[in-house]
């Protein structure tokens, strides 16, 4: 299977912007999560089996976002998921915010890998990190 292409889509909810009409920022995380583990389940690695079997953990260690142009109740947005960084005990995600082909946001996400059972680092699984390395890597600014 290939990870090509990987996209997610919601649509901005009333409940989801803030007093001005536009998305509150924190919303922008959710949003990033929710394509996060439908990628995670796409790549044969759902978050849900993994909390629940409590053999790997992959908790958030870092996350940051950038936001170029309001997202307003109603807009149909895609949010696209790629492989930022690619380490021994863990991964970044990039996230792409598009509305009509328009990047409006970018977020990143920095996951470890720790055995949830002592709450200590582990090398990701091999299976996890060749399925990461199947993603499409974002493109460094400049590139492409």
């Amino acid at each position: 299977m290939t990870a090509a292409n990987i996209e997610h889509r919601f649509r901005v909810a009333l409940h989801d912007t803030d007093a001005a009409g536009v998305l509150f920022f924190a919303h922008l995380f959710r949003h990033a999560h929710d394509a996060y583990e439908a990628m995670m389940a796409r790549i044969g690695w759902p978050l849900d089996g993994l909390i629940r079997e409590r053999q790997l953990g992959l908790p958030l260690v870092h996350a940051e976002a950038d936001y170029r142009r309001p997202m307003r109740h109603g807009d149909q947005v895609a949010v696209r998921v790629e492989r930022a960084e690619l380490a021994a005990q863990g991964f970044s995600l990039a996230y792409g915010f598009v509305i009509g082909g328009q990047e409006v946001a970018t977020a990143l996400s920095v996951h470890a890998a720790i055995d949830p059972m002592l709450g200590k680092r582990q090398p990701l699984p091999p299976e996890l990190a060749r399925a990461l390395a199947e993603l499409p890597a974002r493109a460094e600014p400049g590139e492409g």
